[in-house]
């Protein structure tokens, strides 16, 4: 039960970023920038793809990639679904709190306003903090060492980009981002 609530979870984070960026494309704001700074980015999307399937291999009982397990502990595998709940729900109300701000990668053609309210006021980056949270839950509920790889990769990517961010944040909106940085957290 735990391994389709952790796949679902992240099936559901994906949804929800794609279904935001469709709904701002109809309204005429184009909120994929994914690789238009750095063209790495492209090399991602493959990775991506084998952490879903190492998540559905332990959820549809598929041919696993590895066997090997650091604990089987029902309780952490319950903890790691409520984690993968709190990431859910923390993406949630950071879309909402995102209004039409939200863009996936750096806009810097058409950079909306600075959103410091909502989930805003008490974390800069909920929506990393929120991927965070649900890879942490997933290597509960699968704790494997190529899912702590994934965590540990994941939690390293993620800090790159908010520093790619702030750099381009701090150049557009100046004080009122510095001003924002010394009242709320990076992350939490």
């Amino acid at each position: 039960m735990q391994h389709y609530l952790a796949l679902a979870a992240i099936v559901l984070l994906a949804g929800m970023v794609l279904v935001r960026s469709l709904i701002m494309s109809r309204h005429g704001t184009r909120a994929l920038h994914f690789g238009k700074i750095d063209k790495k980015d492209f090399l991602i999307p493959p990775f991506v793809l084998f952490y879903l399937y190492l998540l559905a291999a332990a959820a549809f009982n598929l041919p696993p990639v590895s066997s090997q397990v650091f604990f089987g502990s029902p309780a952490a595998a319950w903890v790691g679904v409520a984690l993968c709940l709190a990431g859910v729900c923390l993406m949630a109300y950071a879309l909402v709190s995102f209004g039409r701000s939200f863009r996936v990668g750096i806009d810097t053609e058409h950079a909306d306003r600075l959103v410091t309210t909502g989930v805003f006021s008490f974390s800069r980056n909920p929506i990393y903090v929120a991927f965070a949270l649900v890879l942490a839950g997933q290597f509960l509920v699968l704790p494997n060492w190529i899912l702590l790889v994934y965590l540990a990769g994941g939690v390293a990517l993620f800090h790159r980009q908010v520093l790619r961010e702030e750099a381009f944040l701090v150049q557009h909106y100046g004080d009122d981002y510095r001003e924002y940085c010394r009242r709320v957290r990076r992350y939490l």
